[in-house]
């Protein structure tokens, strides 16, 4: 008879949690329907690696949220995971993400979008994607998914060249051969090249530790100039490309305003600490149930900067038109 007691027992409490268990997700869920309050999201963030633009992205993708009124540790919880340029590790996070049934996957930039993406199929997770050139290219234009292109605005920088170095013939551009936002802005640059009177020179690399033997081909290739992508694998090592290219005396022009802050002579390019607030607010239209990703289009940045770096122009010997003195940011300094 004890024994029956405690079993009888032991059988009520287990009921009791499973209740209490119960009743604590319905009230979660009720609060959140009924007055948009009281539900705290959690969210995957898989980050392809760490440089200064990816990591403008994520920081300006957290604070689109907070103006969207969804702030880490309060209403948000932030799984964030860096790949380190190793696509077998995106596959890995997203695949983290998806057995933590986030409520939402964010890549930032197309190898951890497109594995996010793939992780995230089965459950229909919705997926935002940020700092990726050609979604298109990269199948990442349909299905439950969405978020902000980082397209260059390549003719804006051809104008910068030509301004800047008006005998100037050969921009060299080093890129990664898989990296489909990379190949598609090659593409474009030799396009439009010939409309300003130049040639492109370009070096295709399958891996980091190629670029800055790439730096030394073009170099010695004769090339009078050369123009970052947002290529992962080359912004990663851009210190070692400088100090090739400022001994050649070469300039070397960004494509968004962090290169130039580190060193490259100027830049018509992107603030990607905007894009990532444009990328946030979207993502906070889908947590909320305001959008699905299918309601909302992918979003380019249209009005790009322009940036100089002073110090890097004065120990190339390059003189600054007024008209674009004024509109540029300096970024010498900074």
């Amino acid at each position: 008879m004890n024994a029956m007691k405690k079993m009888l027992c032991a059988a009520l409490a287990l009921t009791s949690v499973l209740s209490l268990a119960a009743c604590g997700q319905s009230a979660t869920t009720g609060s959140s329907q009924e007055e948009g309050q009281g539900v705290t999201y959690k969210i995957g963030i898989s980050q392809y690696g760490e440089h200064a633009s990816l990591d403008n992205c994520r920081e300006g993708f957290l604070e689109g949220l907070r103006q969207a009124g969804l702030v880490e540790d309060e209403n948000l919880k932030v799984l964030y995971e860096n790949a380190h340029f190793d696509d077998d590790m995106t596959a890995q996070i997203g695949e983290t993400f998806s057995a933590a049934d986030v409520d939402l996957m964010v890549g930032i930039a197309t190898p951890s979008a497109v594995a996010c993406y793939n992780a995230a199929e089965d459950k229909d997770i919705p997926v935002i994607f940020t700092a990726i050139t050609d979604p298109v290219g990269a199948h990442l234009d349909s299905g439950n998914i969405t978020g902000t292109s980082d397209v260059l605005p390549v003719e804006g920088q051809l104008q910068l060249i030509r301004a800047l170095q008006p005998e100037a013939d050969t921009i060299g551009i080093i890129y990664t051969t898989s990296e489909p936002n990379s190949v598609y802005s090659v593409g474009v640059y030799e396009e439009m090249a010939g409309d300003y009177g130049f040639t492109i020179e370009s070096i295709g690399v399958a891996a980091q530790e190629e670029v800055t033997q790439a730096v030394d081909t073009l170099l010695s290739r004769g090339v009078d100039c050369l123009s970052n992508l947002t290529d992962n694998n080359v912004v990663g090592v851009l210190p070692a490309i400088l100090e090739k290219t400022d001994a050649a005396g070469i300039p070397v022009y960004g494509s968004e305003i962090e290169q130039v802050k580190n060193g490259c002579a100027a830049g018509a390019g992107l603030d990607y600490v905007q894009l990532g607030i444009q990328t946030g607010l979207m993502a906070a239209k889908v947590l909320k149930g305001e959008a699905a990703c299918q309601d909302l289009p992918y979003e380019i940045i249209e009005n790009y900067g322009l940036y100089i770096n002073s110090d890097a122009l004065n120990a190339l010997g390059i003189t600054v038109p007024e008209d674009i003195a004024a509109q540029a940011q300096e970024c010498a300094g900074q």
